[in-house]
């Protein structure tokens, strides 16, 4: 059965503009915190804070959409996520930063709404190609956002509260597709049985990991998310340690990422599944992850060609302002890598190694997820949605706080090698738990 476009198409718009927000100051993130002289840890505690924040919040948002439909919780979402975004770029301490992203994440399940409301138009056999194009959405958010945020630190003489007031005009813009364009995709009479049926807790949480059709799925889940969240909040201090990237360099890194994640949800997504199905699909993914990190922790420490440590350093003194990117990096408690061995090998290397990361990122998710939808009823989608977030969010919180601390403690090749390590051991154990032949088993 084929998508109904007409439905699709607009939670597509909406998740790439909300995306196009979050990731215009995803890649300058660890410069925000560094502000104030933030370590790697408290660099990691400033990630940590959205998702920590979201695994409370998201549950309750969801069964509140659930209850009273996908269009308000959406709103309301988004208007925090807006009102975060302004925060963060008025921030002049460390804590109002880590409030910011706490507000967007206690209320900003707008991704996560919309996703339920993808669940609500699709079927068993198009799903995993809807949550591709859900993916697809992130991928060109990734794509077009970096992109900004390079202008707007060029044009506004590498000040972060531009960016920031960007991205809260993308979540404005995003608050009036809702109002106007969105149609509610979960009619009245659907919402009481479907807000007693999909309702999260950690109850419902533990309920399903006790189910040995999905326990293996959510666990993998969480357990790939943690290696991979620990590689995205870390990835902006590791090319600034070995490849000398500031915040533009970061950005045109994410862009990279965005282009491969498009070409990857929204063109072979779906025929892959359909050709092979998602337990292959899984893992490869794992596969590719796990190749990839390897890869990431073994670059060299080759600042680029452009890069003059001295030059740098000088500047660094001359800054008058905190808000400027090279007066940042003057505060981060990571060396610049020296510049006797420039040249283009480091940074080639890193473009390597980001594009197996890139593609098995793109497959794990919704290949999951469309594992855990064929192996519940119908009526428990939404839960089984919900814990998998759930567990997503939970793995986001606790990955920037134990990778910063490997990466102020050891350096930063362990954090990626021993994420690269784990990533193989997940591997082996979808390799034994997914493929045998295993028949659904559908929870009435």
């Amino acid at each position: 059965m084929k998508l109904d476009m007409g439905r699709v198409l607009p939670i597509f718009a909406l998740v790439f503009v909300d995306v196009l927000g979050l990731t215009i100051i995803l890649p300058l993130l660890h410069l925000y915190a560094a502000t104030y002289g933030a370590s790697p840890v408290e660099i990691g505690m400033v990630a940590a804070a959205f998702p920590l924040a979201q695994l409370i919040g998201v549950p309750v948002m969801g069964a509140l959409s659930d209850r009273y439909g996908r269009k308000p919780l959406l709103l309301i979402s988004q208007i925090s996520t807006c009102l975060g975004f302004i925060l963060l770029g008025v921030a002049n301490s460390l804590w109002l930063i880590v409030l910011s992203r706490l507000i967007d994440g206690l209320f900003g399940a707008n991704i996560a709404t919309a996703q339920a409301a993808l669940s609500d138009v699709t079927s068993e056999e198009n799903r995993a190609q809807g949550l591709g194009l859900t993916g697809a959405a992130f991928g060109l958010g990734f794509i077009f956002g970096p992109v900004i945020s390079i202008f707007a630190l060029e044009f506004s003489d590498n000040n972060l509260a531009s960016p920031a007031f960007i991205a809260a005009a993308y979540s404005f813009i995003s608050i009036l597709l809702t109002l106007f364009v969105f149609k509610e995709t979960l009619p009245a009479n659907q919402r009481q049985a479907q807000a007693r049926t999909h309702a999260i807790s950690p109850r419902v949480i533990l309920g399903m990991l006790r189910r040995p059709q999905i326990n293996i799925l959510l666990l993998l889940m969480f357990a790939q998310q943690f290696i991979f969240y620990g590689f995205e909040s870390l990835l902006g201090l590791f090319i600034l340690s070995r490849l000398g990237l500031l915040g533009q360099g970061s950005a045109v890194i994410f862009v990279i990422v965005g282009v491969i994640l498009v070409t990857v949800q929204a063109r072979y997504i779906g025929p892959w599944s359909r050709k092979y199905g998602e337990p292959r699909l899984v893992s490869a993914a794992l596969a590719l992850l796990s190749a990839g990190l390897i890869l990431m922790a073994l670059t060299p420490e080759q600042p680029h060609p452009f890069y003059v440590r001295q030059i740098a350093a000088h500047r660094l003194l001359e800054q008058d302002t905190a808000s400027s990117t090279e007066a940042i990096i003057g505060a981060i408690s990571v060396p610049l890598p020296d510049d006797a061995h420039r040249g283009l090998g480091g940074v080639l290397w890193a473009l390597v190694a980001i594009v197996p990361i890139s593609i098995g990122a793109g497959l794990i998710r919704p290949g999951l997820n469309s594992l855990m939808t064929k192996r519940v009823s119908t009526r428990e989608y939404g839960r089984i949605l919900g814990a998998s977030s759930a567990l997503v969010s939970a793995a986001n919180a606790a990955a920037p706080l134990v990778g910063g601390l490997l990466f102020q403690r050891y350096g930063s090749t362990l954090p990626f090698l021993a994420g690269g390590l784990l990533m193989s051991l997940v591997l082996i154990v979808s390799l034994l738990t997914l493929h045998p032949a295993q028949q659904p088993l559908p929870s009435e």
